[in-house]
This record gives C-alpha cells, structure tokens and sequence, in this order.
C-alpha cells in the first residue's frame, strides 16, 4: 500500500514529487530545506538550517505513522563540507542515540543561494 503526504508547496505540483511516500514499511523523504513556506528559516546559519530541517522532516514522519527513532539513513548536502562540524552537531540532538547512516557531500549549489543545506531520510518502520 502507498501512502503519500504534501507540504503544500506549489512545487510539488509544478515539478511532480511528495514531501514523504510511505510504501509498506518503508518512509522515503524528499530533500528538505530550512524554508518555511515563502521564509527561509536560519538565513547564513548552517546549524539552524539543519535543525528546522531535521523538526520538518519529523513531522512529515509523524503524518505517516513513524518517527525519527525509525530513521536509517541521512543524506545532508551542504554547499560548504567546512561547515561539517556544525550540521553533525545539530544532526546528534537528533540522532545521538538513534545512529542512522549518514553521508555529507559537498553540492556546487542548491535551488536557492540562501539555501545552505538540504536532507532527505529514509525511515524504516519496525514490525
């Protein structure tokens, strides 16, 4: 069974995509950044980007019956690998006890220049 949720952004329609697809037991979240609606949350602030990302993808979890406890995966492209120090600490309030792989690459560019970070997930949830 598929399960599908929306964040409203008219992009979803525009470009064809799911803020989260739920199918079987398998969560799949779409690369996430730190804006909210028309608002970019933590403007020049990697950490802050990163931690209102992590809280939205938590929610998008949450609307389909999981948690950031089931989480398995991270994938965090950021436009500056130097600020690696600061997206790993706001990664650990997350995910210190939970431990998910994790994979950090360096992008050339993300869709808007304010933009420092983008994440996407993969959730897994336990029978």
């Amino acid at each position: 069974m598929r399960k599908q949720i929306g964040s409203g952004s008219p992009w979803e329609d525009i470009v064809g995509y799911s803020r989260a697809v739920k199918v079987g037991n398998i969560i799949e979240v779409a690369g996430t950044t730190s804006m909210d609606g028309d608002t970019l949350v933590g403007e020049g602030n990697v950490y802050e980007q990163t931690k209102f990302i992590f809280k939205k993808i938590e929610k998008a979890l949450q609307l389909l019956g999981s948690s950031l406890n089931d989480v398995v995966r991270t994938r965090m492209f950021v436009i500056n690998i130097d600020d690696w120090e600061l997206v790993g600490k706001a990664h650990a309030e997350f995910f210190v006890y939970i431990k998910p792989v994790a994979t950090m690459v360096e992008v050339k560019r993300l869709i808007n220049e304010s933009l420092l970070i983008e994440i996407e997930v993969t959730a897994i949830i336990s029978a």
